[in-house]
């Protein structure tokens, strides 16, 4: 079986996915439907799939549910035959991530039992207790326990480092490999890993579905590959054509120390690089090839799984990212307070819809338009106060949907081509949004084109707030006159964009 070809699948099967707007849910969905299962995904921010163009397919649903209510939860998996479990509290649970998987996955597995389900699947973490888990694998390990408990047969997948466009281990290794040609190392860069790409990860979760040897069954996955993170760093050097990366490993790097670098070197926040960090310094490869046996397919190396990867992303073909897990807070209650505002308008010869392509390329290649190197800055101290700073990855280069992110901006509302709102999760002390309207019109020339109204707006949180203010003030000219002039120019004279993958 593969999964992208349909099967002889009983069209009347029914899978649910809890996280299909995560790295991995984003990309099973539309390989479940191509396999010919009915597909039910059970998420909190239904937002968050509005423009997959498979969200409205005929047998995708797309139920709101807050999974930590067991009825409402029993209630959206009634009629489902499995439940592919994706849910973890790593991105936005901060350091009670391990007590809040535990307990949702208490709570599912109770409502999948209630409603009559089938089978679970679960996708944790490889590594050995001999070894003395890290929080975050016996977290996963954990989450199993709890699963098994319903007495709903649980199908448990084991991976290492998931290679693919995108996730957060990829961003790590792609991130220190480039900017760093010398590295003092912690101890772990000498473990050993076993490397498996995306792609193998997705075939195992739906082909167990049709292999009822799997149920119940605790199944380990991984490329052909085994190989040590020292071993990768070389790998994607060689891949992004870089010179070999002198690697020196040191005893004193500590799990924190570790995971402060990397969130002052790649994109990816401490608080999600600590947990993996700490991860590294388990063994984790597969001792049971059962996986392999039971549900064959090619299996990428690491080095074509690092290739086809980056061929991803060169071609703006990412399909999920890391950063779109995680809660998104709505727009602030501006009542009450002092608001300062920043308003700018222009008129521009171009259409409404040329002028929000312009606004929607913001923070990818072209940047801020003008200044960039103050928005560097910026969010260069943004990082080092442990903000994400300004580089996270974009899914696409011109295409925004509801809570991607966008530098240390992350999209609160967007209505193409009216208008887009971004909402700052930057370290600040106060609540800030960055806001373009634009509405059709003619300008005094009386030539046809739109009117792009640009306004910042923060709301100060207590006397270090009005410092803040006034401190940046002094920026705000340059910085969002050239940000509303680079738009406008963008808009007549547009950046071609390179051709989607076929």
């Amino acid at each position: 079986m593969t999964t992208d070809s349909k099967t002889d699948t009983d069209e009347s099967a029914r899978v649910a996915v809890a996280g299909a707007t995560g790295y991995i849910g984003a990309r099973l969905v539309p390989r479940l439907v191509s396999a010919g299962y009915r597909v039910r995904c059970l998420v909190r921010s239904p937002r968050k799939l509005a423009d997959r163009p498979w969200a409205s397919e005929p047998h995708v649903e797309i139920v709101t549910v807050d999974l930590d209510d067991a009825a409402a939860t029993a209630t959206a998996l009634r009629g489902c035959t499995a439940l592919v479990y994706l849910v973890h509290g790593m991105m936005s649970a901060g350091r009670d991530y391990a007590d809040r998987d535990r307990d949702m996955a208490r709570t599912v597995a109770g409502a999948a039992r209630d409603a009559g389900v089938g089978r679970i699947i679960y996708l944790g973490g490889l590594g050995s207790h001999e070894t003395g888990l890290s929080e975050h694998l016996a977290s996963r390990r954990e989450v199993e326990e709890v699963l098994a408990a319903s007495g709903v047969p649980v199908t448990v997948f084991r991976a290492a480092m998931i290679i693919g466009s995108g996730s957060a281990s990829f961003e790590i290794l792609r991130y220190l490999t480039e900017r760093l040609p010398v590295m003092i190392t912690p101890k772990w860069v000498s473990t050993p890993c076993q490397p498996i790409a995306v792609r193998n990860v997705l075939h195992y979760l739906i082909a167990c579905l049709a292999v009822p040897e799997t149920a119940g069954r605790t199944l380990e996955i991984g490329g052909p590959d085994v190989v040590s993170y020292a071993d990768l760093i070389q790998l994607m050097a060689a891949a992004r054509g870089l010179p070999r990366r002198r690697i020196v490993p040191v005893p004193l790097f500590t799990p924190r120390i570790s995971s402060l670098w990397i969130h002052l070197v790649t994109p990816v926040d401490a608080a999600i690089a600590r947990p993996l960090a700490e991860g590294l310094r388990n063994p984790v490869v597969v001792t049971d090839p059962s996986a392999a046996t039971l549900m064959p397919q090619p299996l990428l190396s690491v080095k074509e799984a690092i290739a086809l990867a980056l061929a991803m992303e060169a071609r703006s073909d990412v399909e999920s990212v890391w950063t779109a897990a995680g809660p998104i807070p709505g727009d602030p209650d501006w009542a009450g307070g002092k608001v300062f505002e920043d308003r700018r308008e222009r008129f521009v010869a171009a259409s409404p819809l040329a002028v929000f392509a312009a606004v929607a390329t913001l923070g990818g290649r072209r940047g801020w338009y003008r200044y960039n190197r103050l928005w560097l800055t910026r969010g260069i101290l943004d990082r080092l106060i442990g903000g994400p700073g300004w580089q996270r990855m974009r899914r696409h280069p011109t295409q925004l949907a509801w809570g991607d992110a966008v530098g240390f901006w992350r999209v609160a509302a967007i209505e193409p081509p009216k208008g887009l709102t971004l909402r700052a999760e930057m370290r600040v002390p106060g609540d800030a949004i960055l806001e373009f309207r634009i509405e059709p019109g003619r300008g005094p020339d009386g030539r046809d084109g739109a009117t792009v109204v640009q306004t910042a707006r923060f709301r100060p949180r207590g006397l270090l707030g009005l410092l803040y203010w006034y401190s940046v003030a002094p920026f705000h000219g340059p910085v969002f006159a050239g940000l509303i002039d680079g738009i406008a120019q963008a808009a007549v004279t547009p950046e071609p964009v390179p051709a989607p993958a076929t």
